[in-house]
């Protein structure tokens, strides 16, 4: 019996299983920083499945692992946290929590991960050396650095993640090197004016129409001042000020975010911005304070790995099934930050069904659940892979 032979009786056995299981995390999402039922109930399924379990790890974060001792030690992240977002699909199992879905595809990392867990728990001679990240706070770009201070990646020789892709149909992942995701920041300006009779708008300053300059500015000047080859995008999903109609706002405040692919340039992105909004405002005799935090770096693809991922992938489901990936995303996505010195690879799985797939974050998002199977094959055809390759290379 092949190794894919003996998977697909383990998966036709529990698969029926873990899809429930699915349903019931889309049905109860939690959000960044307070999945406590979510993090308790992988800890449980775990557990079961005869993995060593650490709660707590990153806040509400689970590691898990097989073996306590071992040469070398590859790891899977999959992330856990919902979104503020009204669900509209109309599913069965849509969200019982109004404001708060799981749509990013979290509950289907959820379930891939505790997929692999089952399969590798079984294999026979029992495996060390594997550890499983079940990561928070994704979506706010905190729980990978929560639980990288926790100690999650320490010792750890290779690193694998995935995400939902709603641009392929299921049955095939995208793969590539080096970059796959922007570099990303918060920006936070606040417009400084002063306030006024809003039928004498020539005795104030009007923080909202000047703010409607820095929006609309800052698109001019990245356009005109910034290199076209190098693409930067800012986003303003934010804008707060007034106090009544008829009284011209003395204060604005703008949220946005920026994305980029040159990290060289993300770095110098930040004082670039406040001379640019500050030039703006004052040519209109106000103010301006400028914040920003940087999100995440972008996730750079180890070159070794992600020709790992391909060719796993290609032997379960045909070369054609897999896709390079020509461009990086603008996306960005914290897992990034578990790469700082651990080679890692993350790759793309589709899950548009025939009628397609709604994007990221929409509350129409529905992925086909047919994508599950496909992504415990092919991440765990690729840890067994990688740990025949490494103790091979230990034995030499």
């Amino acid at each position: 019996m092949t190794v894919l032979m003996r998977w697909t009786d383990r998966l036709n056995q529990f698969l029926p299983e873990l899809i429930e299981l699915r349903r019931h995390f889309h049905a109860h999402p939690e959000l960044s920083g307070q999945e406590n039922q979510t993090a308790a109930l992988v800890a449980g399924e775990l557990r079961k499945y005869g993995w060593h379990v650490k709660e707590a790890i990153g806040r509400t974060g689970v590691v898990a692992e097989l073996g306590s001792v071992s040469d070398s030690w590859v790891g899977l992240r999959v992330d856990m946290d919902a979104l503020p977002v009204e669900e509209r699909t109309g599913l069965d199992y849509a969200s019982k929590y109004q404001g708060v879905m799981h749509a990013c595809g979290h509950d289907l990392h959820i379930c891939i991960g505790l997929g692999v867990a089952k399969l590798l728990a079984a294999e026979q001679p029992p495996l060390e050396g594997v550890r499983l990240l079940f990561q928070p706070a994704e979506e706010i770009a905190e729980g990978a650095r929560w639980m990288r201070n926790d100690g999650a990646i320490k010792g750890l020789d290779a690193l694998f993640g995935v995400h939902v892709f709603p641009e392929l149909p299921v049955g095939k992942i995208g793969v590539r090197t080096g970059s796959l995701t922007a570099a990303a920041g918060e920006l936070e300006i606040e417009v400084i004016g002063e306030g006024g009779h809003g039928a004498r708008p020539h005795q104030s300053i009007d923080a909202i129409w000047i703010a409607s300059r820095v929006v609309s500015g800052l698109q001019e000047a990245i356009s005109r001042r910034l290199d076209p080859l190098h693409p930067v995008v800012v986003s303003f999903g934010r804008i707060e000020g007034g106090r009544a109609f008829n009284v011209i706002a003395d204060r604005v405040m703008l949220l946005g975010t920026v994305r980029c692919l040159d990290l060289a340039l993300h770095k110098s992105l930040p004082t670039w911005i406040e001379e640019t909004v500050k030039a703006i405002t004052s040519s209109f005799g106000a103010d301006a304070v400028v914040r920003y935090r940087c999100i995440a770096p972008p996730v750079d693809n180890d070159s070794d790995l992600t020709n790992l991922v391909e060719a796993c992938a290609s032997s379960i489901l045909g070369a054609e099934q897999v896709i390079r990936l020509k461009q990086p995303s603008l996306g960005a996505e914290d897992f990034a930050e578990l790469l700082e010195g651990v080679p890692g690879t993350m790759f793309r799985l589709g899950v548009a069904g025939e009628d397609g797939c709604a994007p990221l974050h929409s509350g129409q998002f529905a992925p086909d659940e047919n994508s599950l199977r496909i992504g415990i094959e092919v991440l765990t055809a690729t840890i067994l892979r990688w740990k025949e390759e490494r103790l091979r290379s230990l034995n030499d």
